[in-house]
């Protein structure tokens, strides 16, 4: 898999780089949107648009009863400073006056620029445990108690001067308007601290934001002195954070409309790569690779299991590139939050996700791998049946053809449900855990709420994350639907492009004697098939001359057609050489060779398109002289004048709306047009009658005296007239000469002539 897509998307390069930055992109936005959710409901919800526990502005009153109240008195006066003219900017300065209307009217400190995040998120929770403190000591209630309690402590406290001890018992009591603060003014500052530091180890136990949420309440009642109108700034708050979480989900929502279409686009690139590669390789294979593969598995390669890589691509970017971004990045996050003890959820959902995944691929891998090669099968049976129709309806077979497709569709049909049923169960269990998981993370973060621990918008953030991690692996999941077909696919068509020719070029190439043009010499040839035990054709040895008609004939099965496609390199010999135009033709480039070569089939193969393309098939840009001249020596002028649209004529796929007969004079026709050095005509007279195959070969031998011509034939009127007539007898030449030699000296010619013709014809 990988060798296929390393080598095939080198095209696409400059896509694949605009994908991962997009990948990139769409994650970080999608990472980004749950804490938008977060800000929303904690700040623009609950606290009213007030982001910090630290004011913005803050009144000097408010500001003595922290400063009293907090040991951090030093660090809170380091980030405020008193609003004034001669403080601030006049730009800032008008900024305060228009967003706090009441500014003017108190004695008030503004905060100054912080750039350190650690800086801020210390004056929050210091000015915040104070605000707090402050909001629960400024009530009638708690002087009381104060007055009950710390007075009875302060006489009974040992080891301090009687008249200190009245002055502090007297400054409680006279309190001007039971005002807390001025009595804990008057506590000594020793005592003071060891109160503050009881309470600041009460705070060390809750988490910051309950501190910070709570204090928010003092801020919101600090802001109303100074005339801020909280419903406005709340509704600004989140009306600005609604457009940044909505401009976030816009580049994550056109990140992935351009993945998309480049994943498509690479996707289809790699396709046509693939095809390219794949027909360019199955172009040069000699007859044993099409024989090894056969052609209903290269067509299925070639179509098929090419779709099932496509298919793959724009799912492999999102699995390998997003899913960890988003995954790795949510869990992070997750971790990040230090209020979090729900945690272990997301491990529960991770483990059931990798169980049911692992658990479906065990039990539909070994399926996937089978499919392909079923699919070869239906395939072949389909084609065999299409093919054969008019031997199977002579025959009456319909009943056993329509079984055997049966057997091939069912068989398919049964692996595909299996593995359709079994991958079924992915999705609603996948959906099953995210919503057991949503209902987890609710009845786990209620619990967190209620105690004060959590905020609801956190809860919220915790189940987009968590939802986010699942989604990430449930790509995976997907991918491993996809994954296992798209491997087998991908060996499928390895194992085409990997597949060693038999026939290939010389690395050292020679070119053709010129002297010896058109002549064919056959040494000492033996061949074997590559899957067989004997050889063929053993010890073949002749010689064809140009302006010569050399003519082969046999018995069925002898190795005629095997010797005429050894000319032209469909297959190599095992033994012996063969020279064409004096140069061995293992030795030139098989282009040049079959460039010389004009060749007519056993069974006659049009192509569809019309009669024209196919006489001019060697050369498109041919004159139409010359493809008429070719259509009138090959006799098939006739046939075709009488069509409407003559030359135009269409031509169906394989040649199937024309007769046998019509079908092989085109053929000869195509090969005459091309005008080459060496005929081969390998039994391309045999569906032709008596009177048209007299009136061809006459015909051919006005454009064939300076071209070798060599004949394969059954029928012995047809190459009576050769110049040299091969007689092979289980691979072996038994006879070699004219007609007249061999009905005298050949035995098995002999018996071939007397079959066909009675004594009286081959004596005259």
């Amino acid at each position: 898999m990988l060798k296929i897509l390393k080598s095939n998307l080198k095209k696409s390069w400059w896509a694949i780089i605009i994908i991962f930055v997009l990948l990139c992109a769409q994650a970080m936005a999608d990472l980004n949107l749950p804490d938008f959710t977060s800000k929303i409901v904690n700040i623009g919800i609950q606290q009213k648009g007030i982001e910090n526990s630290s004011p913005e502005v803050i009144t000097k009153q408010t500001m003595d009863k922290v400063l009293l109240l907090t040991k951090e008195d030093n660090f809170i006066l380091e980030n405020y400073q008193v609003f004034s003219k001669d403080n601030i900017s006049e730009k800032e300065y008008n900024k305060y006056i228009k967003n706090y209307p009441n500014i003017e009217q108190k004695e008030s400190f503004v905060i100054k620029n912080i750039n350190n995040d650690e800086t801020q998120a210390k004056l929050n929770i210091e000015i915040g445990k104070a605000l707090m403190l402050a909001n629960m000591l400024d009530n009638e209630k708690t002087v009381e108690v104060l007055k009950q309690q710390v007075v009875p402590y302060l006489s009974n406290m040992p080891g301090v001067d009687e008249t200190q001890k009245n002055q502090y018992i007297q400054a409680i009591q006279n309190s001007e308007n039971n005002d807390i603060f001025a009595i804990i003014a008057n506590i000594p500052e020793e005592q003071l601290n060891l109160i503050l530091d009881m309470v600041n180890k009460k705070y060390s136990e809750m988490p910051d934001s309950i501190i910070e949420q709570t204090a928010i309440t003092s801020v919101q009642k600090e802001y109303e002195v100074l005339g801020v109108d909280l419903n406005k700034k709340q509704n600004n708050y989140i009306l600005i954070s609604g457009l940044q979480m909505l401009s976030v989900a816009m580049i994550s929502m056109i990140s992935a409309i351009l993945i998309t279409l480049l994943s498509a686009r690479t996707a289809a690139i790699l396709g046509k790569s693939l095809r390219e590669k794949v027909f360019k390789k199955v172009l040069s294979f000699s007859s044993n690779e099409y024989r090894k593969f056969g052609s209903s598995s290269l067509i299925t390669r070639n179509t098929n299991d090419i779709q099932q890589i496509q298919n793959l691509i724009p799912m492999l970017f999102r699995v390998v590139i997003y899913a960890p971004i988003v995954g790795i990045g949510a869990f992070l996050k997750v971790l990040a939050n230090s209020e979090n003890s729900m945690a272990w959820i997301i491990g529960v959902a991770i483990l059931a996700i990798v169980f049911i995944i692992g658990s479906l691929f065990v039990l539909a891998m070994p399926k996937f791998k089978k499919l392909q090669d079923l699919i070869d099968k239906l395939n072949m049976v389909s084609r065999e049946i299409l093919t054969g129709i008019p031997v199977i309806r002579a025959f009456n077979k319909e009943k056993y053809e329509e079984d055997k497709f049966d057997s091939a569709n069912t068989e398919l049909t049964n692996t595909n449900i299996f593995v359709n049923r079994t991958m079924s169960f992915m999705m609603p269990l996948l959906m099953f855990i995210m919503n057991s998981i949503s209902l987890l993370i609710i009845w786990a973060g209620a619990e967190n709420v209620d105690k004060g621990v959590m905020q609801v918008g956190t809860v919220m953030t915790f189940m987009q994350y968590t939802l986010q991690i699942v989604i990430s692996f449930l790509f995976i999941s997907i991918l491993s639907i996809i994954l296992p077909r798209a491997s087998v696919s991908a060996k499928r068509i390895n194992e085409v492009l990997e597949t060693e020719t038999l026939v290939k070029d010389s690395k050292n190439l020679k070119f053709f004697d010129k002297n010896k043009k058109g002549l064919v010499e056959f040494k000492k040839v033996s061949f074997k098939y590559p899957d067989a035990d004997s050889e063929v054709l053993t010890d073949i040895d002749f010689v064809a001359k140009p302006g010569e008609i050399t003519a082969i004939i046999g018995s069925t099965g002898s190795g005629k057609s095997t010797v005429v496609n050894l000319l032209p390199r469909f297959y190599d010999v095992t033994g012996g050489e063969i020279l064409v135009d004096g140069v061995n033709i293992k030795d030139v480039a098989q282009k040049d060779l079959r460039d010389i070569i004009g060749f007519v089939p056993q069974k006659g193969m049009l192509f569809s398109g019309t009669i024209e393309s196919n006489i001019k098939y060697s050369d498109e840009n041919m004159s139409d002289e010359k493809m008429l001249q070719a259509a009138k020596i090959a006799q098939a002028e006739e046939f075709i004048n009488t069509k409407t649209d003559k030359y135009k004529s269409e031509i169906s796929q394989g040649g199937n709306n024309v007769s046998g007969g019509q079908k092989q004079r085109l053929s000869i026709a195509r090969a005459i047009a091309k005008d080459p050095e060496i005929f081969i005509f390998d039994d391309s007279f045999s569906a032709l009658d008596f009177k048209t195959d007299l009136k061809l070969r006459n015909a051919l031998e006005e454009v064939t005296q300076n071209k070798t011509v060599i004949i394969v034939a059954q029928r012995i009127s047809t190459i009576m007239n050769a110049n040299q007539i091969i007689v092979l007898d289980e691979g072996k030449i038994v006879g070699k000469g004219t007609h007249e030699q061999l009905l005298k000296n050949n035995e098995v010619y002999k018996q071939i002539a007397l079959s066909q013709l009675s004594k009286e014809e081959l004596d005259s």
